[in-house]
C-alpha cells in the first residue's frame, strides 16, 4: 500500500466535512447500535476516558452526563473545539494529537474508546500499541471497526491513482485483531460481532429503532445465527 501523508489528509478532512452533521435512516439505527454496544462496555468504574478520532463528540455527549471525564481527542484542531463549543463542562478536555503519538503519560486513563478509527490508520498495530500505552492497569481498550469488509476502490479522477472508498485501508476479523497483541502477556482479548446485514438489507431500522437496546440484540444475535454475516466487529483490549 502505497504511504501517504495522514497528518495533512485528515486535518483537511476535518475542515472539508461535518463531522457532526445530522445522521438519518438506517445510517442513523446503525450508528446509535454501534454506540450503544460500545456505552455497555465501558466499566463503570472507569473515570478518565480517551475518544481517539473523536467525530461528532458522541462519547462526551452520553458520558458527560454520568460525571465521567472525557477526553475528545482528534487529529485536527476543528474537531475537539466544535466537541467543546457543543458540550462544554470541567469534565470535558478536549485535545488535538496524534494518534501515533499521544501527548499523554503511560498507564493514565481507565478506558479508551476508537469507534470506526483503526480501518483507517496506516499502521494498526502501532496504533494499538500506542493506545495500550496509556491504559492504566485492569483498564480497557474497545475498538470497532466493519467485519471483514471487502474493501473497495475509487480511480481519482485528480491525481488517476486508486482511492479507498470512505477512507478505509484495512480490513478486520477477529484474528486479526487479537494477533496485535500476541507477545503481550499482560492483554487479554474478547470480541463481539453484531450488525445483521440482512436486517439492514432489509431495512428494518423503521420498526427496530423502537426496541430498546438488549432486545435489539437479541434479535441481532438470533438473525446472525440464522445468516452469519454481521456488519460490525467490537474488541476489547484488557490490561492485567
Amino acid at each position: 500500500m502505497e504511504q501517504f501523508n495522514y497528518l495533512e489528509h485528515y486535518k483537511t478532512d476535518a475542515l472539508e466535512f461535518d463531522y457532526f452533521e445530522e445522521r438519518k435512516g438506517a445510517t442513523l439505527h446503525d450508528e446509535r447500535r454501534v454506540r450503544e454496544f460500545i456505552l455497555s462496555l465501558v466499566p463503570k468504574s472507569s473515570n478518565l476516558i480517551l475518544d481517539v478520532g473523536c467525530g461528532s463528540a458522541w462519547v462526551a455527549e452520553s458520558l458527560l452526563k454520568l460525571k465521567r471525564k472525557i477526553i475528545s481527542l482528534d487529529i485536527s484542531t476543528a474537531n475537539p473545539k466544535k466537541a467543546f463549543e457543543l458540550f462544554p463542562s470541567s469534565y470535558h478536555y478536549p485535545l488535538c494529537g496524534d494518534s501515533f503519538y499521544l501527548p499523554l503519560k503511560n498507564n493514565s486513563v481507565d478506558c479508551i474508546i476508537a469507534s470506526e478509527i483503526i480501518e483507517h490508520v496506516i499502521n494498526p498495530q502501532k496504533f494499538i500499541d500506542e493506545l495500550l500505552r496509556v491504559v492504566k492497569p485492569a483498564g480497557s481498550l474497545i475498538i470497532t471497526t466493519p467485519y471483514k469488509e471487502k474493501l473497495q476502490y475509487y480511480l481519482c479522477i485528480h491525481c488517476n491513482k486508486k482511492t479507498p472508498v470512505h477512507a478505509h485501508i484495512h480490513s478486520f476479523d477477529e484474528k486479526k485483531l487479537q494477533s496485535y497483541i500476541i507477545d503481550k502477556k499482560n492483554i487479554s482479548f474478547k470480541f463481539f460481532t453484531f450488525g445483521n446485514k440482512i436486517l439492514i438489507f432489509l431495512r428494518t431500522y423503521v420498526l427496530l429503532k423502537y426496541f430498546p437496546f438488549f432486545l435489539w440484540k437479541i434479535i441481532d444475535r438470533l438473525f446472525n445465527k440464522i445468516y452469519n454475516r454481521p456488519a460490525h466487529i467490537l474488541a476489547v483490549y484488557t490490561k492485567k
